[in-house]
């Protein structure tokens, strides 16, 4: 047991957090992303939304400050996206980087191929569609 991390945050994930560089990606995958397909590395923290793994994570995970370190999927023309998703998260995201830009979104094929290119795919619970999120990580200062 350590003092001042979130008891959801497994061995395994921190493993992962702490070995990440700066400009490396992870994925907070949604439960319908084909995670397990794509991934380099793989951690799964089931039942978990991605909001209270960003709250978990954000005190020991500087974003990066020389490029955009938070990324979400575009719909695709026939679906619509639930603003409620990307409110949810920046709340979190806001309690621990307040200036944190909103995600910038790209196309559905690229954010596959990004996700691919990714330090590691965390397949969580969060059961809304497009709440894939990519942070990227910063420097410690």
């Amino acid at each position: 047991m350590l003092k001042g991390i979130s008891p959801i945050l497994s061995p395994d994930m921190l493993k992962l957090l702490c070995e990440m560089g700066h400009g490396d990606e992870i994925v907070l995958a949604d439960s319908n992303f084909p995670g397990v397909s794509i991934a380099n590395r793989l951690v799964r923290t089931d039942g978990l939304s991605i909001a209270t793994l960003l709250e978990a994570i954000l005190p020991l995970f500087p974003l990066d400050s020389y490029a955009h370190p938070l990324v979400m999927m575009q719909a695709s023309a026939k679906d619509h996206l639930d603003p409620a998703v990307e409110a949810d998260y920046m709340r979190a995201v806001h309690r621990h980087e307040p200036d944190a830009a909103a995600p910038i979104r790209i196309e559905r094929s690229a954010f596959y191929e990004r996700a691919r290119r990714a330090f590691a795919i965390v397949m969580t619970g969060e059961l809304r569609i497009y709440g894939n999120l990519i942070l990227k990580k910063g420097v410690i200062t």
